[in-house]
């Protein structure tokens, strides 16, 4: 059978659709049509020592580098596809997003001492509800194509928090604290470790998983995310 003949047969009984705007030309390796990936509005920030995401941790823990690789922004595209991630049970999602990381962070020479990727942990709770943690999704794009290795048995959120919604820095400090632990601290000792989240806000819950990771000895801290808000 003519492989035009299979890929039509396939499109026939597996539909494949863009996760953005809906079409089926698309790849099957992929979920975002490139018109959507290039829609999607890169920082730049990963190539920037003194981007804005580094520069709002300064004063509150001692990071080698900070960035993020897109600009979050309320209604748009990359809003849709966080939210289908993290509420809408697309964890595929996560690893199409992680693989663009991936790809910008392995272009970067400031990130090249990096040894391990964490993901932030969710609490034990929350991921049973949902069934996968959406940055630990994000690390195995990452590390598709940015040959890093993922722990994910590293850190733990011993806590369910309240929700960081409407709260500000202050008050998503507070809620944060003493709600991380590290589980196998020989992992990390010694390690530049990437701490991944998905979307950055104030950092507070950066923050607080930072602390615990850096109170393991000779352990370097940088923190990556797919998005910051502006």
């Amino acid at each position: 059978m003519p492989l035009t003949l299979l890929q039509d047969l396939r499109s026939l009984l597996f539909p494949h659709y863009c996760f953005g705007c809906g079409t089926d030309a698309l790849p099957y390796d992929t979920s975002l049509c490139a018109r959507c990936q290039l829609s999607l509005p890169e920082t730049g920030f990963f190539q920037q020592t003194d981007n804005p995401v580094a520069a709002s941790f300064i004063g509150r823990i001692p990071i080698v580098q900070a960035g993020a690789g897109y600009f979050y922004t309320k209604e748009s595209l990359l809003q849709e596809l966080l939210q289908q991630l993290k509420y809408k049970q697309q964890p595929v999602i996560g690893k199409v997003l992680g693989r663009y990381i991936g790809y910008m962070l392995a272009e970067s020479p400031l990130y090249a001492s990096i040894d391990v990727l964490l993901p932030l942990p969710l609490n034990a709770k929350k991921l049973h509800i949902r069934g996968y943690n959406q940055a630990a999704e994000i690390c195995t794009g990452i590390s598709e194509v940015w040959q890093k290795p993922v722990l994910t048995h590293v850190l733990e959120r011993t806590m369910h928090t309240e929700t960081q919604t409407n709260k500000n820095r202050l008050s998503r400090w507070q809620n944060m604290q003493g709600s991380f632990r590290v589980w196998d601290t020989a992992a990390i000792q010694g390690k530049h470790v990437l701490l991944v989240d998905d979307v950055i806000t104030t950092g507070a819950t950066l923050e607080a998983c930072g602390e615990i990771i850096l109170a393991v000895p000779d352990t370097q801290l940088s923190i990556a995310a797919v998005a910051w808000t502006i």
